[in-house]
């Protein structure tokens, strides 16, 4: 056997040996060390004698007490934050609605079994909206699909602007008429932004547009401002035409929606709805998709706050509000699977609530339009306008 085959076999065996004498070499050096100060007594502290040693004895239970109780209460705070997170995250990502339907009918199951179903709670058993206020009506027969705590009085927001639009429109003004934004056209109330200084000049009709198209609050005050007898002469002109129309749930103190006070409910807003669906300008202005517009050589580009009208919505007139005390608000007027429908939505929560509960009305209209039409009660409709 050559030296190379010998030196190869026996590595192994040379490299275990001299691991072997490593860590006996460590221990031997390290051990005893450790030993001795595992083995040295410590020094004991005198015990405090006297009114100020346990004085100062008390004052550290005392620290360490209040060091726990803070702790505890962390604690807790984290807890707390975690657990609103968690139910806020839930809520945004939860599963699909028929999942919470189906554990509804199964928790009822018992209550539904002991009576026969009426064709309205046939119809919201299958339909849940987050909106506090919901109306959905055929418009062609006036029948009711759908009724959510539609009488009860809120905020309204910006659907103000389509009161707004008729009472300016009944007076058949000069739609050529250039118009100047002032300061009274600042918002001081919340404060809301806008790209309309004073100054800039547009006529009668691009405002009208920005009010209807983007919500531009300078828009629509500037309206109201020129509205023959002013402001008060404007609102007092919606709140006459509200009466008119049979809306007598309907409350307007300003001309733009900012101000909470200006309320309805949402079988009031669907009179308005088919009253303003007369207006080919409010049709038009509501239902576009952008607008540019020029003042002082800057060229402003506004863009329609529903993003359902780019999003394959046929839609005939539109309408969104929001603002802290009402919610987000939504008008919707257009054909839905081959059927003319209007929603009003009151009070939705977080953004694109609204919108996400008006693609389930007309995912539920699509997918069972047969019982959805049939549930309705024949005898119930919706008064036209006046």
């Amino acid at each position: 056997m050559s030296l190379s085959q010998l030196l190869f076999r026996h590595c192994g065996t040379l490299g275990w040996a001299l691991r072997r004498i490593v860590l006996g070499a460590c221990l031997a050096v390290f051990a005893p060390v450790a030993l001795a100060q595992t083995t040295t007594p410590r020094a004991v502290l005198p015990s405090p004698h006297g009114r100020r040693g346990r004085d100062a004895s008390h004052r550290a239970a005392h620290r360490r007490r209040v060091r726990v109780s803070h702790a505890r209460r962390r604690l807790r705070r984290i807890y707390r934050t975690t657990h609103q997170r968690h139910v806020a995250w839930s809520r945004q990502h939860r599963a699909p609605r028929a999942h919470f339907t189906r554990h509804r009918r199964w928790v009822h199951r018992a209550h539904v079994a002991q009576r026969a179903p009426t064709p309205r709670s046939v119809l919201a058993s299958r339909l849940a909206v987050d909106a506090q206020s919901a109306y959905v009506v055929d418009v062609d027969s006036g029948a009711v699909l759908l009724s959510k705590r539609a009488d009860v009085m809120r905020p309204i927001a910006s659907l103000t602007k389509l009161m707004l639009a008729s009472v300016v429109l009944d007076t058949h003004p000069s739609m050529t008429q250039v118009i100047h934004i002032t300061s009274d056209d600042i918002d001081r109330l919340k404060w809301s932004s806008s790209r309309l200084e004073p100054g800039m000049a547009f006529t009668r009709r691009e405002l009208l547009n920005l009010a209807l198209m983007s919500s531009e609050n300078r828009a629509a005050h500037a309206l109201a401002r020129h509205y023959p007898g002013g402001v008060a002469a404007c609102v007092a002109a919606m709140n006459r035409k509200a009466r008119q129309l049979g809306m007598l749930h309907t409350v307007y103190l300003d001309p733009t929606g900012l101000n909470p006070g200006n309320r309805s409910t949402a079988a009031d807003l669907m009179r308005l709805v088919r009253a303003a669906a007369e207006y080919p300008l409010i049709r038009e202005f509501s239902t576009d998709r952008s607008r540019r517009v020029v003042a002082r050589g800057q060229t402003l580009m506004y863009r329609n706050t529903d993003h359902l009208v780019t999003d394959g919505w046929h839609l005939v007139l539109q309408k969104t509000g929001f603002i802290n005390e009402a919610g987000h608000c939504l008008i919707l007027d257009g054909p839905m699977d081959g059927r003319h429908v209007a929603v009003v939505l009151l009070g939705d929560p977080g953004g694109y609530a609204d919108f996400a509960d008006a693609e389930h009305i007309r995912a539920w209209l699509g997918r069972e339009p047969a019982a959805a039409f049939a549930a309705i009660t024949p005898g119930v409709r919706v008064p036209g306008p006046g």
